[in-house]
């Protein structure tokens, strides 16, 4: 195989070695990048890949150094200002979202983030990010968690509801006539200004309220505790509902009162303070939720919605411990419960324990088959363990219930392609561009998957997109460059590489390519320089040390060819073709019997390689060791009696 389909073969193995980000993000192996090479627009990339992800907290630590080094960068601001947005919109605080480019931690460390040359799953490669189409994306993904919890919670406030009236009904049985028919008469108020809530006519249910607490009867201090965390409960209940409303702040204030007011008279009421931990969640006031949350749990320990909100305060305080802890009890108090699965999957992700994840996502999908994006994190997690089949089917799974999921179906494609299956990635790309056709990293995507499948103006149209989007990504212009190669034009791949280069101060492949082509086209001078500039970056890369031993050999500077090679094969010992051209260089520089030995070992891995046998047959002539030489060169000739270099070998023998 040539350096030219070595190279482009490379190109599209990054292709199928996603990501890439998740979650990006964003985050296992050796990138062609040093260290400290990000930049800026790297930093852009991947703060905008965390807020696509639901990973606000991290994005806004992102965004504030760049802001702290530069106050008015218009496009740091604006991506700060879209991940506060985001995060207030998800209120409900789900860790798998909150967690989404944890997924792939290990994979997203093989992103060609400005240093490599392939595909990312759904987005989380180095692309620009600060579309409308992301921001849609970002608050489309907020807004599916809220829903796929939604229903669940609303069923466990029912069931929460229900109990509570069975021990009302259990208490009232307790109590003389007189009482019970004051307790009914308030539970009967209460119920009436819920139930004004619901239709918005907030002074009936403040009237009904009012009217419900003036009428408690006396001495019963614990039932009128319980109507005032009942109102409480009512009230948060109906904000929650629709935080945007203009009454929205007299509702929750009227809730933080009757709320308070509970606890006073009887401090051993755990609703309460459940409505108050959530109240704090929501103004994301983490230590006070959880201080709250934990008394609700105290006071009423098989309650497993407490638990559950408790976890999910605990996860955003970045409490992963606790909140792995608080999720196990929910799941072990309501086993059917899919949210406590999904939102311990997402918490045992951020722990690194990615196996115990992928059981708990499947724990919930298991009790709610078209849970979509607890299969999306299954897709994830599988696709991080390089299991790409299964991947597919997760991802497929996903896009059965949510059909128009952008990120779902990009991944889709990225899992795709790294199973092999680039016909069925190029069609999941195609229906990701219809949704977004000017999507950078997806057509980006499309164009490595083109360059797969060799459909070689596709790849350049695709990849030409690609660079408009987003004209300062590496990446995108170093894959341009291999298109325009595939496709013959190396004055256009020259440009594009040379452009790649320009942007990533550290990224090898341009360099590595600039160098072949130079040297290919007979310009060693201009070869080496770029060569030079990538062995700054990287002096063990194979590819890199390998070029440079060709580039020095055509300058005749035997020495340096003899290092360069001796080092490329010391990182592929097996390569024959490296193991050749190191001999030939040994010979260049005069050392005959290293030259002797190098071609020995490429003829006892290859005995038919035979242009190897003619130059060990050379080397021992000039060694001056007549019988090996004869050796070596007779039995080329019987083995092969129509080699092309016949003549030469016939010659050298007739001297012998």
């Amino acid at each position: 195989m040539d350096r030219k389909k070595i190279v482009i073969i490379a190109g599209v193995a990054g292709a199928v070695l996603l990501i890439a980000g998740v979650l990006f993000f964003f985050l296992g192996r050796q990138r062609d990048r040093s260290a400290g090479g990000s930049s800026r627009a790297n930093t852009l990339a991947l703060a905008g890949d965390y807020i696509a992800q639901g990973e606000y907290q991290r994005a806004l630590d992102l965004l504030d150094r760049l802001l702290i080094e530069d106050a008015e960068d218009a496009e740091a601001r604006a991506l700060r200002d879209q991940a506060i947005a985001a995060g207030r919109t998800e209120t409900s605080g789900d860790a798998s979202l909150v967690a989404a480019a944890e997924a792939f931690k290990d994979a997203v460390s093989r992103l060609p983030q400005g240093g490599g040359g392939g595909a990312s799953a759904g987005g989380f490669g180095g692309q620009a990010l600060s579309e409308a189409a992301r921001e849609a994306e970002a608050a489309r993904a907020a807004a599916e968690a809220a829903r796929a919890s939604a229903e669940a919670e609303r069923r466990a406030a029912q069931e929460a509801l229900a109990e509570r009236r069975r021990a009302e009904e259990a208490e009232l049985a307790r109590k003389s006539q007189e009482v019970q028919a004051q307790m009914r008469a308030v539970n009967d108020l209460v119920s009436q200004g819920r139930a004004a809530l619901e239709r918005n006519n907030y002074p009936q249910a403040a009237e009904a309220f009012t009217e419900a607490v003036s009428r408690l009867p006396p001495g019963e201090p614990r039932f009128g505790a319980q109507k005032y965390a009942e109102i409480g409960d009512a009230y948060y209940e109906s904000y929650a509902s629709n935080p945007s409303r203009p009454e929205s702040g007299e509702l929750l204030n009227e809730s933080i009162s009757y709320s308070r007011d509970a606890v006073q008279r009887d401090p051993g009421q755990a609703l309460p303070h459940y409505t108050l931990g959530r109240i704090n969640r929501d103004l994301q006031q983490w230590d006070n939720a959880a201080v709250e949350l934990k008394e609700a749990v105290r006071l009423d320990p098989n309650n497993y919605m407490y638990s559950f909100e408790l976890g999910r305060v605990y996860f955003n305080a970045r409490k992963f411990a606790d909140a792995r802890q608080t999720f196990e009890t929910t799941t072990h108090l309501k086993r059917d419960f899919e949210p406590a699965w999904y939102n311990l999957g997402g918490t045992l992700r951020a722990l690194g324990r990615q196996d115990e994840a992928l059981n708990a996502y499947r724990q919930a999908v298991a009790i709610k088959a078209d849970y979509a994006i607890a299969w999306r994190e299954i897709g994830r997690i599988l696709y991080a363990k390089n299991d790409f089949a299964s991947s597919v089917n997760a991802f497929t799974r996903t896009l059965q219930y949510t059909p128009n999921d952008l990120a779902s179906l990009r991944e889709l494609g990225a899992a795709q392609s790294a199973a092999g299956d680039y016909q069925g990635a190029e069609n999941s790309f195609t229906r990701a561009l219809e949704a977004a056709p000017n999507d950078g990293q997806t057509n980006y995507n499309m164009a490595v998957v083109k360059i797969a499948l060799e459909k070689k103006g596709d790849a350049l149209n695709y990849a030409r997109r690609a660079v408009e989007a987003s004209p300062s990504n590496a990446v995108y212009a170093y894959t341009l460059g291999l298109a325009a190669e595939d496709a013959g034009d190396n004055n256009g791949a020259i440009a594009s590489y040379t452009r790649a280069a320009s942007l990533d101060k550290s990224y090898l492949r341009p360099r590595i390519n600039l160098g072949r082509l130079y040297l290919e086209n007979d310009f060693p001078d201009q070869a080496l320089a770029f060569l030079n500039e990538a062995y700054s970056v990287d002096a063990t890369s194979f590819e890199v040390n390998n070029n440079l031993g060709a580039a020095y050999a055509k300058k005749e500077d035997w020495t340096r060819s003899v290092e360069h090679y001796e080092k490329a094969l010391s990182r592929e010992s097996s390569n024959v073709t490296v193991r050749v051209n190191l001999a030939r260089a040994y010979v260049g520089a005069g050392n005959l019997n290293a030259a002797k030995d190098a071609y020995l070992a490429v003829v006892r891995i290859e005995s038919n390689n035979w242009d190897a046998v003619m130059e060990l047959g050379k080397t021992y002539a000039s060694l001056g060791d007549g019988e090996q030489a004869k050796r070596y060169l007779q039995d080329l000739l019987r083995r092969n009696p129509n080699y092309e270099r016949k003549a030469e070998a016939e010659r050298i023998l007739g001297g012998l």
